[in-house]
């Protein structure tokens, strides 16, 4: 495991745990990293100063965040988007990855009019809209299933 300090393209900064360089990389190039204050997804690595064993008596001393790194929802902003998404959950189908296919049949008439939700990559959220299909991204991720 390795601590980066961060900083989003707002200049707000905070520390994060990662398995290791490449992980941050890989998930920083994603965009599902995300700033704890401002939501921005431009997240990069900020200048860090590693801690510095000071003698031979023991383990260098390991920085403690002054606040932490998340904590329970407090925001006002919070709830609504837990309300929004309990709204969006309770009255649209969930067809996961397969969302750019469902989304096109629905367009051409293939498929009956609903409302849905899933995953599609930049590229292919690009292409719907490109191609007049009206998406729009939600602003939380995707419910985790367990199995």
């Amino acid at each position: 495991m390795i601590l980066f300090s961060l900083r989003c393209a707002k200049d707000h900064r905070f520390d994060s745990w990662f398995r290791s360089g490449d992980d941050f990389d890989r998930l920083a190039a994603s965009g599902t990293l995300a700033c704890p204050e401002c939501d921005d997804t431009v997240i990069t690595k900020a200048p860090m100063a590693p801690p510095v064993r000071t003698s031979d008596t023991g383990p260098a001393p390991v920085a403690v965040p002054s606040r932490p790194l998340s904590g329970p929802p407090n925001h006002p902003s919070h709830a609504a988007i837990a309300e929004l998404r309990r709204q969006i959950e309770a009255n649209s189908d969930d067809v996961g990855t397969g969302f750019v296919a469902e989304a096109r049949a629905i367009h051409l008439g293939d498929r009956p009019a609903r409302a849905i939700r899933g995953q599609a990559r930049p590229d292919q959220a690009r292409a719907l809209i490109e191609d007049g299909i009206p998406i729009v991204p939600l602003p939380f991720f995707p419910t985790r299933k367990s199995n």
